[in-house]
């Protein structure tokens, strides 16, 4: 009885379909908001684009190949939101994000391009760190928080320049998920 930690003694009495909710929704201590919403499926590296309209096209496949939703619904509201101003943020980052009817929660998405886009940052440097963000339509304070979060990770030099050199995916996954403020 010793061998085994009391949680998983306990735990294996559990139906099937409790313990699955119960891993769908427990988030250990040492991840952020962000690791809630960002699946590893959804973080591309070395990606080819030569401009914002062809990442956005992409994250709007990356989107509809992972969760389902129809790449043009993603590209459609990325750009409505651009059109209200950058979502560059400079040094080299971006948050581009969009508000989307019927999604149920939000859902992210990171891109490191292989050359830097053009991206009409406020301090003119090109763009190659992307993390895009789809929320619900009706956006709460929690997405406010997950886009602070997602500016102050992306503000962190130490952050970022892992971000830029990172080769091996699962890796950056980790630097994206279990950063904190």
């Amino acid at each position: 009885m010793g061998a085994f930690p009391s949680n998983i003694a306990v735990s294996a009495f559990r139906p099937v379909a409790t313990m699955r909710r119960i891993q769908a929704t427990h988030q250990p201590a040492n991840m952020n908001r962000l690791a809630k919403f960002l699946p590893l499926e959804n973080v591309v590296l070395g990606l080819t684009v030569t401009s914002k309209k062809r990442v956005f096209e992409q994250a709007g496949l990356i989107f509809e190949n992972q969760n389902g939703i129809a790449r043009s619904t993603v590209t459609d509201n990325l750009f409505a939101r651009e059109r209200l101003g950058s979502t560059g943020l400079g040094e080299g980052v971006a948050i581009p994000h969009g508000r989307i009817k019927g999604l149920k929660q939000p859902l992210a998405a990171f891109v490191r391009l292989a050359e830097p886009i053009a991206f009409e940052s406020p301090d003119g440097q090109p763009v190659s760190l992307l993390i895009f963000l789809l929320v619900p339509e009706q956006a709460t304070q929690q997405h406010l928080e997950i886009l602070s979060e997602i500016a102050q990770l992306l503000s962190d030099t130490q952050a970022r320049e892992r971000l830029n050199k990172e080769e091996n995916r699962e890796a950056l996954y980790q630097v994206l998920t279990q950063w904190q403020p």
